[in-house]
């Protein structure tokens, strides 16, 4: 049968290849998701437990969705014990996050979400069967959807989330976005302004429900964090620290400039700088050492020497972490805390890190305003007035400085949000549990009466 989908994206590939074909990166960007994301499935392929029939696929574009989906892996796999996990992401750094979580769990198979080719959805879903899918916040694709419709394999949203951009853009889609949000079998919604999304583009309004956002379950919940102390000691952190963690381009420079405003009051303050994407580390360093600082890097067993110009102090030394899923450490040892990707607009898809974690480590948190990636959070910590927001970089070094001296209880506010919006991970399960009987055969494949 002829698939339209797949005869316009070969058209829109082509129609774009005087582009992409020479520009080198974004020519190994299609290069590679060819070579990676066509269907190809490596490692065990399905449970072989006392319930073979059990396998749930879950979907994590990046790293954000799969820090958050933790809490959901571990819930499926309590609730049905001998679960094989299929774990799709869709870039470099999500995959390589996932096979560092799960790459040696024998109930897991880790792939990379295939392209929306009818070839490549094809050969996961038959290959793999997977009795359920999850899709984290969104990513909804037409031969995808498609696909698992034809073999009655339900598909769910989790933490679903549309942005005032993405609705728009589905809008656009008319009846084809239609079909696509009509097929979905529940939608896990972060709140009310998402699920009454979904609804105006034509999910089921009986099979959305808010259910909250899981990233405040995944969040740290004690004072102590595994491997935290080691760090500590291993990099010399020690109080008063500033961590600014998440960092984007052109961030670090600033978070620099206002650290040297800062030492002028606080001489014996740390910095340290964990930047977001893992290729930026090399740039980085570069920066603090061109800012006359030497460069402590976690991978690295020791400070690179620098000589202080003649007639000049030594320059404070700056950790720089860069190593992966080591954030969190090193929130558990500052005494403020910078989140990155809020002070600069880096662009619409870049707008705030997670801002959670620091909070519930009772971490007086600062962000900057540009945080609609994380705006149900946002408004959640208003409320609460548990988080500290700057207008600009020029507020940065000021803001620092206040919560050195005086931080007041709003490290303990945050905490209290946090904990108080616990729960929707649970309240996903439950939705789940009706898609996903504990006691249920595999269903039977039928026809697609929609057509494709």
């Amino acid at each position: 049968m002829i698939n339209f989908y797949d005869i316009a994206y070969t058209f829109g590939l082509g129609a774009a290849a005087p582009v992409w074909a020479v520009r080198s990166k974004t020519r190994k960007k299609v290069l590679d998701a060819f070579a990676k994301r066509m269907g190809q499935i490596e490692g065990p392929t399905k449970n072989g437990g006392p319930n073979p029939w059990r396998c749930v696929m879950l979907h994590a574009v990046s790293v954000g969705e799969l820090n958050a989906a933790a809490g959901l892996i571990k819930a499926l796999r309590e609730r049905y014990p001998g679960v094989h996990l299929v774990i799709s992401t869709t870039t470099e750094t999500g995959a390589e996050r996932a096979s560092s979580l799960y790459g040696h769990d024998a109930d897991v198979t880790l792939i990379r979400y295939p392209l929306d080719f009818s070839l490549a959805v094809g050969r996961v879903l038959d290959g793999l069967k997977p009795q359920l899918v999850i899709l984290m916040e969104l990513e909804l694709w037409p031969n995808f959807m498609a696909a698992c419709w034809r073999r009655s394999i339900p598909v769910m949203v989790a933490n679903g989330r549309i942005t005032e951009s993405s609705f728009r853009n589905f809008r656009i889609g008319g009846w084809l976005t239609r079909r696509m949000f009509r097929r979905l079998s529940a939608v896990a919604a972060q709140e009310q302004a998402y699920a009454d999304r979904f609804v105006t583009l034509g999910a089921p309004p009986d099979k959305v429900k808010v259910t909250g956002t899981m990233k405040f379950d995944t969040a740290p919940a004690g004072d102590v964090i595994p491997g935290a102390a080691e760090l500590a000691d291993q990099m010399g952190l020690r109080p008063p620290l500033w961590v600014a963690g998440s960092t984007g381009p052109g961030e670090e420079q600033i978070v620099l400039d206002a650290y040297k405003t800062l030492l002028a009051d606080f001489p014996d303050l740390q910095l340290a700088i964990i930047p977001r994407k893992p290729e930026r580390f090399d740039e980085v360093a570069a920066f603090i050492e061109r800012a006359g600082h030497p460069c402590h890097r976690r991978s690295s067993p020791s400070p690179k020497p620098q000589a202080p110009s003649p007639g000049t102090a030594p320059s404070p030394i700056v950790i720089l972490g860069d190593t992966m899923g080591e954030l969190r450490k090193f929130y558990a040892a500052a005494t403020v805390v910078f989140v990155g990707r809020t002070l600069l607009d880096l662009g619409e898809k870049q707008h705030g890190s997670d801002m959670i974690e620091p909070a519930a480590l009772a971490k007086p948190t600062i962000v900057g305003p540009f945080t609609g990636n994380f705006a149900e959070v946002m408004n959640v910590f208003r409320a609460g007035e548990a988080m500290v927001e700057i207008e600009n970089p020029a507020q940065l070094a000021e803001t620092v400085a206040r919560l050195l001296r005086e931080p007041g209880d709003i490290g303990a506010r945050a905490r209290s949000t946090v904990e108080q919006q616990r729960g929707a991970t649970g309240r996903t399960m439950e939705m789940i549990a009706k898609l996903l009987p504990t006691d249920a055969p595999q269903a039977n494949a039928r026809a697609d009466s929609a057509g494709a």
